[in-house]
């Protein structure tokens, strides 16, 4: 079976959780490089929304574990260019409401709250810019709303249809019998396919199994953090070749070595912001968003898979779990479709990347969403 996880994709994974009440705005000490953020009900509940700018409407959407601080690089950048610019903490995350039933966060929940937000925002149709888990929707807000969609931007995440990227195709093709080719039966539940292909210590199929990762993860919020979201730990090539043992979920929760790997994505702030808001929720509103994994899939098994709107994919060329090459054959279902690779960028591209990301960006912006 393949050993794959984010052993050390998320390294030293573990964070204490905290009470979940709704704090106030003021309890979060928002930096001054964010928009002040204020409450709008959406789909029944409320999200922290930080906005700025006028001109055409860009709603961006972070991943895991992210916030909407993960746009601090990019909303600047995005108002000086024309745009209005909505960035909520998405449901689960920072100052957002924490719904505690699993399926409160299946892909109906999260697509709804989007497009309800445009309602309470008067938002006809706006671009979607999603990273990781947020260019996963920004994908399916394609595809469920498309009459509210201008355009897609994906960071890191490509579209492959019925949920099939949480199995990186070369990897489970290579361990499935031979002739058969798993990405082209969408008719699999991928949870179920999973079970059959990888050790069940990997990270996805940890998170299915009752509160076990949430309680490694809720151990030292700051260590999980800090141990995620770390660069320059090399090349997917160079990941196939280490040690099975290391990118096992079993060693998630263990004392972190005194030395990281890598380097820090965030500073020392920066760090201390993102744990402010994570003793809040802890993950388990987070690792919820993976618990509806084969439930998406059978929501989307009826819906054409076709991203009909104008679309910009910007992948990372060292990002070992959602690789460059899982953008192979896009083109077949994203028609309209432009692409980039940043070299020498591992998974947290916006926050990694940021001048060239927004030079890239805008430029597509300015070509497909032009300010009147």
């Amino acid at each position: 079976m393949i050993n794959l996880s984010r052993r050390a994709v998320l390294t030293g994974l573990a964070a204490a959780m905290l009470s979940a009440g709704m704090p106030s705005l003021s309890w979060a000490a928002e930096p001054t490089v964010m928009p002040p953020a204020r409450m709008v009900e959406t789909n029944g509940i409320n999200l922290a929304v930080y906005e700025a700018g006028a001109g055409p409407a860009i709603v961006l959407l972070h991943g895991f574990p992210g916030l909407a601080f993960t746009w601090r690089h990019q909303i600047p950048a995005l108002v000086d260019a024309g745009y209005r610019v909505i960035v909520p903490d998405l449901r689960g995350y920072g100052l957002s409401d924490t719904p505690t039933a699993v399926e409160d966060y299946d892909i109906a929940q999260l697509t709804g709250d989007v497009a309800g937000l445009m309602d309470a925002l008067d938002v006809e149709n706006a671009i979607v810019m999603g990273h990781d888990w947020g260019g996963l929707l920004a994908w399916q807000m394609a595809l469920f709303h498309e009459e509210r969609i201008a355009g897609v931007i994906s960071l890191n995440t490509p579209h492959i249809p019925h949920w099939m990227l949480w199995l990186h195709p070369d990897l489970v093709n290579a361990a499935l019998p031979e002739g058969h080719d798993f990405m082209a039966d969408p008719h699999i539940d991928p949870i179920a396919q999973m079970q059959e292909v990888y050790s069940p210590q990997m990270y996805v199929l940890m998170f299915q199994d009752g509160q076990t990762a949430d309680d490694i993860m809720n151990q030292d919020i700051r260590g999980t953090l800090r141990g995620a979201m770390r660069k320059d730990l090399g090349t997917p090539e160079g990941w196939d070749s280490l040690p099975e043992a290391i990118l096992n979920m079993e060693y998630y929760g263990q004392p972190a070595p005194a030395e990281l790997p890598g380097n820090d994505v965030l500073t020392s702030t920066e760090l201390d912001y993102y744990v402010r808001h994570f003793e809040r929720t802890g993950f388990t509103p987070a690792i919820n968003w993976y618990r509806n994994i084969a439930r998406n899939w059978e929501a989307g098994l009826d819906i054409d898979q076709t991203v009909r709107v104008p679309s910009l994919m910007v992948a990372a060329a060292n990002d070992v779990v959602l690789r460059p090459s899982m953008m192979d054959g896009m083109e077949a279902h994203v028609p309209d479709l432009e692409t980039h690779v940043l070299a020498d960028t591992w998974h947290w591209t916006p926050e990694e990347k940021p001048e060239e990301l927004n030079r890239l960006v805008i430029a597509w912006l300015e070509r497909h969403y032009a300010p009147h």
